[in-house]
């Protein structure tokens, strides 16, 4: 029911400890939008609402109502669940008429009061009153804590000269606690929450802890500020400095007093770190875009988490940090050579390199390819150069990669968007000059979604990778200090482009002492620490090694050699585990035991791995010599090839079908374009030339011809197999017997030239391995020799021939040789 029909009871009411006064208990409400009133606060008010209005009238001149604050200030016609809890009773002091509909009001506050139980009223909205009374439960507190409110708020008008200094002496002159924190909460710059919150309060100290927390913040900034005027004089301050300044101050007032807003805490953290990252103007720019927006978000927002990603990839990227490089060539050089055998090639342009910078501190890093099989060494050199530069090492595997995302990064419109594996391993690296290792570059792919071997043209190119942009980042980063170093097994698959920019260095594999020499420093050492094992156990013989690298490993690099000297240190350890075990039994008992004597314990066994050991251990040899028994038989000949995996020999095998019409030529063994056409070239060049060999002309003219390169699993292609394959027709059809050991390479002309031919040290190092005695090799590829080692040299004869004529005198037996 209405208000009127109710007799108008009062309540009386204490104001500031002092003055009382009878308020009715039953009170219209005026909601009022971002404004909080406090008790002994005047504030002018305008109102235009119907019904707050209506409150106003019902008031009257003199009057009491509550004023409360909405909680949302668009709500038009706000009910009692759209204000918040606790609002303030006023005294309408002054009521003015508007130019336009509604009234200016000037009230002040009374006193605080619960918005709980409402009054039946069809007109306005009618509160009963509820009057919160000030508490104090600690008297002691309160006044330590009003002193210090005064203390810092006469400071605070002191700092300012635009502050007259009678706001002192009215601070001073604020009788109760209470009143001075209503006082001063009414004027500090607070949301509306917060002061609906401090209005809340009714422990009036309570309301000076968050009163003070804001005063100290106040008189940080005015010092701050007159600290920055003084030391900079007549000269204008930087505002970026200024900024930087304010913020560290008011964060450490925060953490102090343990009052900041998570967001703007997180926010701020964000920000001093990139300050301390030093980043380059471009990125700075754009991560305090980005800083800016992340503040301007609600802390649930969708958009924060991907915001503070991007900042923190940002702070974390080694814009400016890079290690110092150590240039001791004498140093470096032991380095190398106590991680690696041999590669003398691949250390002499690394010392070059090291020597170059060393003279030249700003020349440019090269960008290295190392090509080789398998198991020579390629990536433990890159992480060798790592150590002996003291510089940090990153990897980026690149077999498979079919995404250009993969290395530009994704556009952060993409969910789960991310920088692409260039940044990625910097930032691990955490230094912007590594030694960087872009392993397996041969394999890499291409499909709908772009060409990785595209992306890296810009990375890979020295002229243009100081400004290298990631679609992620999409600001510039500076690859030019990094050495970029690139492996591949073979150069087949890089395209051009690529290949271009970088500086090929071949690593073609290891001989035979070498391996053993490898396995002797470094594998039977890693192998026996790998097992719990050491050399007064196990004693590895050179025979056992010899046999494992000729009979059971025939490979280029020593990665197999590896795995089968693990299988023996395996053996080994099972025949030591139950002595072992048994000692330690012994140690067990001894130590329960203390009164007992320790037995004498007799050394142990020390197991001798020898050639017999290794036949035991491993089994059937899968690698045995057989070049002699393939070429018993006419139209066998042995040609050299190289493959991914390094050199190999080819067994080239012909026979003849006599019948039929014409001359046909059937060729098997997975033999690519160009080997066919090198095949075709050798039948043409034995028939223009059959008369000489001696070959039945008539034989050539009704047969079939069929040629065949075993393995028939594994491709093949080349021109290098020419003369081979013309060795293996003439001796077809001649039926003259090629010569055991003997292996050849060389393309071929159709007037009989034999023209140069590539892989000259791996096809002589797979020779060696296959106990070759005699190779036969092109005139023109005699330059090729320096490269080969003199122990493989030493081991074989070297036939150079510039014609098929020749090459066939020394590949065929004469009539009636035996080999």
């Amino acid at each position: 029911m209405s208000n009127e029909h109710h007799p108008i009871e009062t309540q009386k009411v204490v104001i500031a400890g002092q003055e009382t006064i009878e308020i009715p208990k039953i009170l219209p409400v005026l909601p009022v939008r971002d404004v909080v009133i406090f008790p002994g606060v005047t504030v002018p008010l305008a109102v235009g609402r119907e019904k707050s209005l209506a409150a106003l009238s019902r008031a009257g001149m003199g009057g009491f109502m509550i004023v409360a604050t909405q909680r949302d200030p668009g709500t038009e016609d706000p009910g009692l669940a759209d204000l918040y809890p606790v609002g303030c009773v006023v005294r309408i002091m002054r009521l003015i008429d508007a130019r336009r509909d509604g009234k200016q009001a000037v009230v002040v506050g009374v006193a605080r009061t619960r918005l709980v139980q409402t009054v039946d009223d069809p007109e306005l909205l009618t509160i009963a009153l509820d009057v919160v009374d000030d508490r104090d439960p600690d008297p002691v507190r309160r006044d330590e804590q009003w002193k210090r409110a005064v203390s810092l708020a006469t400071r605070v008008i002191d700092l300012h000269d635009d502050y007259p200094d009678e706001w002192k002496e009215f601070v001073t002159g604020i009788p109760t606690a209470g009143l001075l924190s209503d006082m001063i909460g009414s004027t500090i710059p607070l949301p509306p929450e917060d002061k609906a919150e401090l209005l809340a309060e009714p422990d009036a100290a309570l309301r000076l802890d968050r009163i003070v927390a804001h005063l100290e913040r106040e008189v940080t900034i005015a010092e701050t500020q007159r600290t920055l005027s003084s030391e900079s004089g007549a000269e204008e301050i930087d505002p970026q400095r200024r900024t930087r300044l304010l913020r560290r101050r008011m964060r450490e007032i925060e953490q102090e007093i343990g009052d900041s807003d998570p967001s703007i805490r997180e926010t701020e953290e964000l920000r001093e770190k990139l300050e301390a990252a030093d980043l380059p103007e471009a990125a700075m720019s754009q991560a305090e875009r980005e800083l800016q927006r992340l503040s301007a978000l609600p802390q649930h927002a969708p958009d924060r988490h991907l915001i503070r990603t991007y900042i923190e990839w940002m702070i974390e990227l080694p814009w400016s940090i890079e290690t110092e490089d150590k240039l001791d060539l004498h140093r470096a050089r032991e380095i190398l050579d106590a991680d690696h055998h041999d590669l003398e090639k691949i250390k002499e342009r690394i010392l070059e390199f090291l020597a170059v910078r060393k003279l030249a501190e700003n020349a440019k890093s090269p960008i290295l390819c190392f090509v080789g099989p398998p198991g020579v060494g390629k990536t433990s050199l890159g992480r060798s150069v790592a150590r002996a530069m003291e510089r940090t090492f990153a990897r980026a595997s690149l077999g498979g990669v079919r995404d250009e995302a993969e290395i530009r990064g994704h556009r952060r419109t993409y969910v789960g968007a991310m920088p692409g594996r260039i940044l990625q391993s910097l930032r691990r690296a955490g230094s912007r000059n590594p030694i960087f290792l872009l392993d397996e570059i041969d394999k890499l792919g291409a499909d709908f979604r772009g060409d990785p071997s595209s992306a890296l043209l810009e990375v890979l190119d020295p002229e243009q990778n100081d400004t290298f942009s990631d679609h992620y980042i999409e600001v510039p980063f500076d690859l030019s200090k990094v050495l970029f170093i690139a492996t591949a097994n073979t150069l087949s698959t890089i395209p051009p482009a690529l290949l271009d920019r970088m500086e090929v260095i071949e690593l073609p594999g290891y001989t035979a002492n070498d391996k053993k020499v490898i396995a002797r420093k470094h594998l039977v050492p890693k192998q026996l620490e790998a097992h719990g094992l050491d050399e007064s156990h196990v004693e590895v013989t050179d025979d056992a090694l010899d046999r494992v690298a000729q009979e059971y490993t025939r490979e280029a690099g020593v990665r197999n050699l590896d795995r089968e000297i693990a299988t023996l240190m395996r053996k080994c350890a099972r025949r030591l585990a139950p002595e072992f075990a048994r000692r330690a039994q012994i140690a067990e008992a001894e130590t329960e035991d203390e009164s007992s004597s320790a037995p004498q314990l007799e050394p142990m066994e020390r197991i001798v791995v020898d050639a017999d050991f290794v036949g035991e251990a491993l089994g059937a040899p899968p690698h045995l010599p057989e070049t002699a028994e393939r070429t018993t038989l006419p139209g066998v000949a042995v040609g050299l090839a190289t493959t991914n995996l390094g050199g190999d020999i080819l067994f080239l095998e012909a026979t003849v079908i006599p019948g039929g019409e014409g001359l046909r030529l059937r060729l098997t063994g997975q033999l690519g374009d160009v080997m066919k056409e090198s095949a075709e070239a050798a039948l043409s060049w034995v028939r223009a030339n059959c008369d000489r060999l001696p070959v039945d002309r008539d034989a050539l003219s009704n047969a079939e011809i069929h040629l065949h390169v075993p393995a028939g699993a594994v491709p093949k292609d080349g021109p290098s197999a020419g003369i081979a394959l013309v060795t293996a027709l003439t001796s077809a059809l001649s039926g003259r017997q090629a010569r055991g050991h003997v292996a050849m390479t060389g393309e071929i002309s159709l007037r009989g030239r034999v023209l140069a031919v590539g892989g000259i040290k791996a096809k002589f190092l797979a020779a060696a391995r296959a106990g070759i005695e005699t190779v036969i090799l092109p005139a023109r590829n005699e330059k090729d020799l320096v490269d080969i080692p003199q122990e493989v040299l030493d081991s074989m004869k070297v036939q150079l021939v510039e014609t098929i004529d020749q090459a066939l005198d020394l590949a065929l037996e004469d009539p009636g040789e035996t080999s």
